[in-house]
């Protein structure tokens, strides 16, 4: 149930905010929803990344991918499908290190 919470709200999010808002939404979703730690840094990597490439590729597709392959040049890259990978894990861990920490303070007031 925590992954397609973050997906979805990791989504919408990105149309309208920032990009830290995701893992906002990632760490509430995991207070209200986690249960397992190693299940809510997965959640929430795998939720957040999806999200980030999902929309990416929204913007990227209409323009054939130049300002993308433009960008990965500036970062000594060979390609924007590199660009692409290099963004998603970035994201990911900032999704699942958020969820886990949802989890975290969950159990914390749990036992308190």
């Amino acid at each position: 149930m925590l992954f397609p919470v973050i997906l979805l709200l990791a989504f919408i999010s990105g149309y309208l905010f920032p990009w830290w808002v995701g893992c906002i939404l990632a760490f509430g979703a995991a207070i209200i929803f986690g249960k397992r730690s190693g299940w809510a840094f997965w959640s929430g990597f795998a939720g957040v990344s999806l999200a980030w490439i999902a929309l990416a590729l929204l913007k990227s597709f209409p323009n054939q991918h130049i300002l993308a392959t433009r960008v990965a040049h500036v970062f000594h890259l060979p390609n924007w499908l590199l660009l692409l990978a290099v963004m998603a894990i970035i994201g990911g861990l900032a999704g699942g290190l958020s969820a886990v920490s949802g989890l975290m303070v969950k159990r914390v007031f749990e036992k308190g």
